[in-house]
């Protein structure tokens, strides 16, 4: 097992470092007064400098190995990277999601004419895409539960159904919409659900509503939206029908790596702000890093981030290996430790920063918001407890007694 990076994978990270302080840091505060001016969902212009100076630097598409010729475990290390400033710099280096598991799905699963319409579109970076699969009315952790139908009509799919908290909806430039429903709810578990394209422009599709997450509104959006009688072409389907189960946990594997790792460099921001002011604020007579309890907080942070990484290098190095099939205990454990691990971090140092911690002077606060998010995205931590512990209580161990 190793995780040395090759030399390309190590250029790549030392450009990410430098387009990181070079662009994107300074960048922050012109992309949040735009949006303060204009709204919260507007599209900065200062994006499009960012993705035309990545582009420059061979920044792009690094998510998929094909392109990028980065392993996964490569990709993790310009991942972490990213998290440091995990607004920008994902989508500056179009390695955002949803777009990057929609561009894996298509990648996998879509005709030429799908991948000539929408896959090259994402690839260029000239619109966003979103995934549409979680439902207000059930409990969306088991993707069974699933309501929305999707009917064969003739040359058609008609859809029925409501989906929330669907993220990248609020963009104007997010054009096409993969949809998951139901096509046969008499069929075998896991072979009742199917995946469909549709057009944001569609007839019957309406966006209700855009859900904030602990108060912030992201500029991509998290939506609540409706399908009545949506039509599409039954050249739309992804693959065939009843391959709607298998798609989606064929796109899950490597997006988890990702989330994990952006968690893992918000936590080394956190941390980073945390050492300074401890370094710079002065409390009861000394500097708060003289504080015995404050060095805890430092100390254990550098540990939590650490043996997280780790595990994230990990789980990444198994799917180098064996695929997401092979590694997907390691998989569900990285998607429960990470974002945990990240909220840790980020809590210790608002507690430095005190009021200031909890307010927009410091990226902290949205930290905090987006690293408890991710404790529910692709699956609350329960759900993958749960994985955890069936593939443990069927190991054999070595010696029991």
């Amino acid at each position: 097992m190793d995780f040395a990076l090759s030399s390309k994978a190590q250029r790549t990270c030392d450009e990410m470092w430098d387009f990181m302080r070079s662009h994107v840091f300074p960048a922050e505060p012109v992309w949040a007064a735009y949006l303060a001016e204009h709204g919260p969902h507007e599209h900065p212009p200062v994006m499009e400098d960012l993705k035309a100076e990545a582009r420059r630097r061979g920044l792009w598409n690094l998510f998929l190995p094909k392109l990028s010729g980065l392993s996964n475990v490569e990709y993790a290390a310009v991942a972490e990277i990213s998290g440091w400033s995990p607004v920008l710099a994902p989508e500056a280096i179009n390695c955002q999601a949803p777009d990057t598991g929609n561009m894996e799905t298509l990648e996998l699963f879509a005709t030429p004419e799908q991948r000539e319409r929408w896959l090259e579109p994402l690839l260029e970076g000239r619109i966003r895409s979103a995934f549409a699969m979680t439902e207000p009315d059930v409990a969306s952790s088991d993707a069974t539960n699933i309501q929305t139908r999707i009917v064969r009509d003739g040359d058609e799919y008609v859809i029925n159904g409501r989906k929330w908290f669907i993220t990248g909806v609020a963009d104007a430039r997010c054009e096409i919409f993969i949809v998951m429903g139901k096509t046969d709810p008499d069929a075998e578990t896991y072979r009742q659900q199917s995946m469909v394209l549709v057009p944001r422009d569609t007839p019957g599709l309406t966006i209700e509503r855009h859900l904030p997450l602990f108060g912030y509104q992201d500029q991509h959006g998290h939506s609540e939206i409706v399908f009545r009688d949506v039509r599409v072409p039954a050249a739309n389907l992804l693959s065939g029908e009843g391959d709607g189960f298998m798609i989606s946990q064929a796109r899950l594997g490597p997006g988890r790596i990702h989330h994990a790792m952006r968690a893992i460099g918000m936590a080394e921001r956190a941390l980073a702000l945390m050492a300074d002011r401890a370094k710079s604020r002065v409390a009861f007579g000394k500097h708060l890093a003289d504080h015995a309890n404050v060095q805890d907080a430092i100390a254990q942070s550098r540990i939590d981030i650490d043996q997280a990484r780790l595990l994230v290098y990990d789980a990444a190095w198994k799917i180098d290996q064996h695929g997401a099939k092979g590694a997907r205990k390691e998989i569900a454990a990285i998607k429960v430790a990470a974002p945990a691990m990240a909220c840790a971090v980020i809590d210790r140092a608002i507690e430095l920063f005190g009021g200031a911690g909890i307010s927009d002077d410091t990226p902290l606060a949205y930290f905090y918001a987006w690293a408890r998010a991710l404790r529910i995205v692709d699956g609350p931590d329960a759900v993958h407890r749960r994985t955890i512990a069936r593939m443990e209580l069927k190991r054999t161990p070595p010696y029991v007694g």
